[in-house]
């Protein structure tokens, strides 16, 4: 008699268990995803900063250097389908000018305005980055261009840009 108490004990235990885990992971993503939202509203212009020192930084496009940019006024919040990671894509206009000794100095399209999505990581509950630029696409066209890594979340606005 014990035996059979205890069993549908721990099975109605493992239930209960298994319905709170939904009910919490859920609750603990909502609040990840509000404190990420509210991070990168409050402290964009520190991240738009980090993000163009990084950017700059990482030679590329290779032979040109970050000569100006701006920050579109919204980014599309996004979760990594395989890791449940928070990312942040905002689109931004750059544009460049040529390296003395690049071999882009005699490029004319150099100076051309290129449209881009910047990335930006939530980690350690704050906005990091590489410096990771998608080129020739919008924040939309990025999330529809890797639909296997991507799932878009959410817009925000964000405050006018410094740049």
């Amino acid at each position: 008699m014990f035996l059979r108490f205890l069993f549908w004990f721990c099975l109605a235990l493992a239930i209960v268990g298994w319905l709170l885990r939904g009910v919490v992971g859920r609750w603990l993503w909502s609040r990840r995803l509000q404190l990420a939202s509210e991070a990168l509203i409050n402290d964009w212009q520190q991240v738009e900063s980090n993000f163009l020192t990084a950017a700059a930084a990482t030679g590329k496009p290779r032979g040109l250097a970050w000569k100006s940019s701006q920050f579109h006024d919204s980014a599309l919040l996004c979760r990594d389908r395989a890791t449940g990671d928070i990312y942040a894509l905002v689109g931004i206009t750059v544009s460049f000018e040529a390296v003395l000794g690049g071999g882009m100095e005699d490029v004319a399209a150099v100076s051309n305005l290129r449209c881009a999505t910047a990335l930006l990581e939530w980690r350690s509950d704050q906005w990091t980055t590489a410096g990771r630029v998608l080129f020739n696409m919008e924040p939309r066209e990025a999330v529809e261009h890797y639909p296997q890594h991507l799932e878009a979340i959410t817009e925000l606005s964000l405050p006018s840009a410094a740049n």
